[in-house]
C-alpha cells in the first residue's frame, strides 16, 4: 500500500498524464493555425469561394482546440509548484526564463491576433486581416520554440552556473539556453510532426464527407491538400529526426542505447537496428530478432563503421562520474516507444501515399472501406508524437535535469501520496470530461461541414452577409 501512495510515483503519473492530455491540443493548434493561414492566403490570391469556406470551416476547429489547450496548459504549469517544488527551486531561475518568454511574448502575441482575426472579418481590409492569421500562426510557433527550449535544458543543461551556497542553478546566458543544440534539433522535428497532425485531421474530415458525396467542391481540394501536406511533412519529420538522433547521441548516449536496447558497445555490422526483438529484460538472451545490419551505426554516427556505446559501458561510466546508482531508463519503454513512434508516423504517410494514387487524375474511389481507412487513421500522427515524447522523457530517466538533478530529488517534500492521489483522480475526472466535450464539439463541426460561401464584394474583396466563424 505504501508503494501505491508513493508521492514520487504518483507525481510522475500525474504530470505524465496531464502533459499527454495537454499535448493532445498542442500539435493540432500549431498545425491548424498554419493550415487556416494557407487557405485564407489562397482565397486572398484567387478569390475562389471554396478557399474561404475551408478557411472558415477549419478555423472553427482551430478555435475550439485552442481554447481547450489554453485551459489544460495553465493547469499543467501549476504542477511545478505543487508536486515538483524542489525541482522548481533548483532550476526555476533557468527553466522559468523561456517559459516566461512564452507566456508574456508568444502567447500574448498569439492570443491578441486571434481576437483580431475573429472580429476583423468585416472590419479590416482583406490583406490586413490575412496578416492577422499569419501572426497567430507565428505566435503558436514561437510558443512551441520557447517551450522546447525549456525542455531542452532538462535534456542538455547550458547557460547556467551552480550557486553552491543556495544549492540551485542560476541563469547566466539566456542566449545559450535559447540556442541549446537540443532545442535547435528538436524544434523543426516537432514542428513538422505538428503539420502531420493537422494534415491527418484534414484528410479524415474530407474523407468523411466525400464518402457521403457531399461538399465535393470543397472537400476534394482539402483531401488533396491534406495528403500532399502529410507526405511533405512526413519526409521533413524523418530528415529532422535524423539530426535530432545525432544530437541525442552526442548529449545523451544512454538514451540512444536504450532506444535500441543495446547492452554492449557495438561497431559497424554489429551495430544493427532491430525492427523487432524478443528477449530477456537484461539483454543477456535474445530469443528472436529482425535486424538491419549497420543501420544503428549509420543512424548514430552517419558512418557504417561507427561505434555505438552500449548500456553496460555507459552505466559504468556514469557510476564513475555521478556516483553509485542505476542510470538506466526503463528499457522496454524506450525500446518500444521509439519503434511505435516510427511505425505510427510511417503508417500515416503510407495512407496518404495510397490515397494520392487512388485519387490520381480525378479518380473517385467508390468503395466505402477506402474512406473509412482515411477517416480512422486520424490518430496515427498524434499517437506517434505522444509516444515520441514518452521516449524523450522516459529515456532521460533517472534524471530530471540530465547530470544535475535526479527525478527522486525534485518532488515536493511536504506533499503526501494521498494528496497527490486525490488530485490525480480529480484531474483525471475533469480532464476526461473536457476530452468528451472537446471531441463532441469538433465532431459536430466536422460533420456539419463548411457553410455556404459568403458573398464577397468583387471590387473591395470585403465579405458581405457575414457567417460567424465560431
Amino acid at each position: 500500500m505504501n508503494d501505491l501512495l508513493d508521492p514520487l510515483l504518483l507525481s510522475r503519473w500525474q504530470f505524465g498524464l496531464t502533459t499527454i492530455y495537454h499535448f493532445l491540443f498542442v500539435p493540432l493548434t500549431i498545425g491548424m493555425a498554419a493550415v487556416v493561414a494557407v487557405f485564407q492566403t489562397a482565397w486572398y490570391r484567387t478569390g475562389r469561394a471554396h478557399y474561404l469556406q475551408l478557411t472558415r470551416f477549419f478555423g472553427r476547429i482551430f478555435l475550439i482546440n485552442f481554447a481547450m489547450g489554453v485551459v489544460t496548459g495553465i493547469v499543467q504549469e501549476f504542477q511545478f509548484g505543487m508536486n515538483w517544488s524542489d525541482y522548481s527551486r533548483f532550476v526555476g531561475d533557468v527553466f522559468g526564463a523561456p517559459l516566461a518568454l512564452e507566456g508574456i511574448l508568444a502567447f500574448f502575441f498569439e492570443a491578441a491576433f486571434i481576437g483580431v482575426w475573429i472580429f476583423g472579418w468585416d472590419r479590416l481590409p482583406k490583406g490586413l486581416h490575412l496578416a492577422s492569421i499569419w501572426c497567430v500562426s507565428a505566435g503558436t510557433i514561437m510558443s512551441a520554440y520557447f517551450i522546447i527550449a525549456a525542455n531542452a535544458f532538462m535534456q542538455h543543461p547550458v547557460g547556467f552556473a551552480m550557486n553552491e551556497a543556495k544549492g540551485r542553478a542560476e541563469l547566466t546566458d539566456i542566449w545559450a539556453v535559447l540556442g541549446n543544440k537540443v532545442a535547435l534539433a528538436a524544434f523543426p522535428h516537432t514542428l513538422f510532426a505538428c503539420f502531420m497532425v493537422a494534415a491527418a485531421v484534414i484528410i479524415a474530415v474530407a474523407a468523411y464527407h466525400l464518402a457521403r458525396n457531399q461538399h465535393l467542391e470543397t472537400m476534394m481540394p482539402a483531401l488533396k491538400f491534406g495528403m500532399w501536406t502529410m507526405l511533405a511533412a512526413g519526409a521533413l519529420t524523418v530528415l529532422t529526426g535524423d539530426q535530432l538522433g545525432l544530437t541525442m547521441v552526442d548529449t545523451q548516449p544512454m538514451k540512444m542505447a536504450a532506444a535500441e536496447a543495446l547492452y554492449n558497445t557495438a561497431t559497424g555490422k554489429d551495430a544493427s537496428f532491430s525492427i523487432f526483438t524478443l528477449g530477456t529484460p537484461d539483454g543477456v538472451h535474445e530469443l528472436f530478432s529482425i535486424r538491419v545490419p549497420y543501420l544503428l551505426s549509420f543512424l548514430s554516427t552517419h558512418t557504417f563503421t561507427g561505434t555505438v556505446e552500449g548500456i553496460n559501458d555507459l552505466q559504468a561510466q556514469y557510476t564513475q562520474v555521478y556516483g553509485p546508482g542505476d542510470y538506466r531508463p526503463i528499457i522496454w519503454v524506450t525500446y518500444w516507444s521509439f519503434r511505435w513512434m516510427i511505425a505510427l508516423g510511417v503508417g500515416a504517410v503510407l495512407v496518404s501515399l495510397v490515397g494520392l494514387w487512388l485519387t490520381r487524375k480525378g479518380r473517385f474511389p467508390t468503395r466505402r472501406w477506402v474512406w473509412r481507412v482515411a477517416t480512422w487513421t486520424v490518430p496515427l500522427p498524434m499517437a506517434a508524437m505522444i509516444v515520441g515524447w514518452i521516449f524523450t522523457e522516459m529515456g532521460r530517466q533517472p534524471w530530471l535535469v540530465f547530470g544535475l538533478l535526479r527525478t527522486k530529488d525534485g518532488v515536493s517534500p511536504n506533499v503526501t501520496g494521498l494528496e497527490v492521489l486525490i488530485s490525480l483522480l480529480v484531474f483525471t475526472l475533469i480532464y476526461g470530461s473536457l476530452a468528451v466535450v472537446e471531441f463532441k464539439l469538433i465532431k459536430k463541426v466536422a460533420q456539419e461541414g463548411p457553410a455556404d460561401p459568403a458573398e464577397v464584394d468583387a471590387e473591395t474583396g470585403e465579405v458581405k452577409h457575414e457567417v460567424t466563424v465560431y
